[in-house]
């Protein structure tokens, strides 16, 4: 059993709330599935990453899924538990687009391509 600790990496299905069911309905493994193995998502995939998708874990998913639900499976619960897991760390591993601000900017009350009121442009 996994000890406590600060990482979601270390945490047990129990400590994430996927003790008693799949994380996920085993059809939104399905539909991810056939999703990813769709042409407008193969042609989006080669012309943006010049591969096509990696699809299989979403089958070996939908597969552990119908065992889990089946035969309660504690291989097949463990193998999906490791996967979602594997999915939540790899959405977090990417930084933000923008910094975030901690305040608006001080002329946020100005309309879009002016720098100043008109009674400060005096010059």
């Amino acid at each position: 059993m996994a000890t406590p600790s600060s990482s979601n990496q270390d945490q047990g299905p129990t400590a994430l709330g996927l003790d008693k069911e799949p994380p996920r309905t085993c059809e939104d493994y399905w539909s991810e599935w056939k999703h990813c193995k769709g042409i407008r998502n193969l042609f989006h995939n080669y012309y943006t990453y010049g591969e096509a998708p990696s699809c299989e874990q979403w089958k070996i998913d939908y597969g552990n899924c119908r065992k889990w639900e089946k035969s309660k499976s504690p291989d097949a619960k463990e193998s999906l538990c490791k996967s979602e897991r594997v999915r939540i760390l790899e959405k977090q591993k990417y930084d933000p687009v923008w910094q975030l601000r901690k305040s608006p900017p001080r002329d946020w009350y100005l309309p879009l391509g002016q720098d100043k009121p008109k009674h400060l442009n005096k010059t």
